[in-house]
């Protein structure tokens, strides 16, 4: 995992250039083959592991606010439901999160993040409700497969960290992102307090959005996590190195 202090000294020659709050984030955790995931990866990545295994996570959750730098809230953006499909890559000895779908009902936001940000963001219909702290979430895409994804889920315990070391520090504990382009692999800086965890009980049905990214998740239950809220920092897009440069 990246080292707080080298994190801090690539932070403080930069500026952020976009904040968001993050609100009840449900990570849903599978271990799945190295030899499923591998040639899904774009060149230049490999796949972080843990103890030698490798996961993909799920994570429903609702974003309150969305607000570049200096600037006022995006238009339209105060609020909407975001779905990610991620696995745990490595480039260059930095640990990242590759994201292969990031599903939004904002279609502007996801528009933009596409153009821009050379993200695969992918416009969906979804609803999110929450009562007493129990949460219900459902997302059909608008296009293609028109993959589905419905989660319920409420917290159990106190929020704490996670330990260091531990399985679920690995797996949240993340501040870089990289996706990529036809031509460029591209990584990018976020910041945030450690996420305070709570147990929870949880299902998800992820099938569909995992398959239209070529990942058959396994049958056993994942491993839950939840966060209350979170408010991340994004940092400048930085080029890692030109794809025909890269070896696979």
């Amino acid at each position: 995992m990246d080292n707080i202090a080298d994190r801090l000294h690539s932070f403080v020659r930069k500026q952020w250039i976009m904040a968001q709050t993050w609100e009840h984030v449900l990570f849903a955790h599978w271990q799945v083959s190295k030899s499923q995931l591998m040639p899904l990866l774009p060149a230049g990545l490999s796949l972080d592991l843990y103890h030698g295994t490798a996961w993909v996570s799920v994570l429903p959750f609702y974003l309150s606010t969305l607000r570049p730098r200096f600037l006022p809230p995006f238009p339209g953006a105060k609020a909407f439901p975001e779905l990610n499909v991620r696995t745990y890559v490595i480039h260059d000895r930095r640990p990242g999160i590759y994201f292969f779908s990031l599903d939004a009902s904002h279609f502007l936001a996801v528009q933009t993040a596409r153009t821009f940000f050379h993200l695969p963001y992918v416009h969906a219909t979804m609803t999110f409700t929450e009562q007493q702290e129990s949460i219900q979430f459902w997302s059909r895409r608008n296009t293609g497969s028109h993959a589905e994804c419905t989660a319920s889920y409420f917290p159990m315990s106190q929020p704490n960290p996670a330990a260091p070391g531990s399985l679920a520090h690995w797996l949240v504990e993340r501040y870089r992102l990289y996706t990529s382009s036809s031509k460029h692999l591209y990584y990018q800086d976020i910041d945030h307090e450690p996420w305070q965890l709570q147990k929870t009980a949880a299902h998800v049905k992820a099938n569909e959005v995992a398959l239209a990214a070529n990942i058959d998740l396994p049958v056993q239950e994942p491993l839950f996590h939840y966060a209350r809220k979170q408010d991340v920092r994004f940092y400048p897009m930085g080029k890692c190195q030109a794809i025909k440069e890269l070896p696979k």
